[in-house]
């Protein structure tokens, strides 16, 4: 079982730390596809997470490798 201080979106190997960052530690959460838009002109939106959020599909076998915040 995952304690929720070892917990965080920068230790997921699905955490995609975006070239266009709204801010420093934004980043995109790539474990679920994209969410669809009313218009069928829109692309679909990955979620933007922060660095330090987590989600209930977090596991330690999940870690991104060679990551150790």
């Amino acid at each position: 079982m995952t304690q929720t201080q070892d917990a965080a979106c920068t230790k997921c190997k699905f955490f995609d730390d975006h070239s266009a960052k709204p801010q420093a530690d934004d980043g995109l959460c790539r474990y679920n596809p994209p969410v669809t838009q009313p218009s069928a002109e829109a692309h679909g939106l990955w979620p933007v997470v922060s660095s330090n959020d987590w989600c209930g599909h977090f596991r330690l076998d999940t870690l991104a490798a060679g990551n150790a915040d």
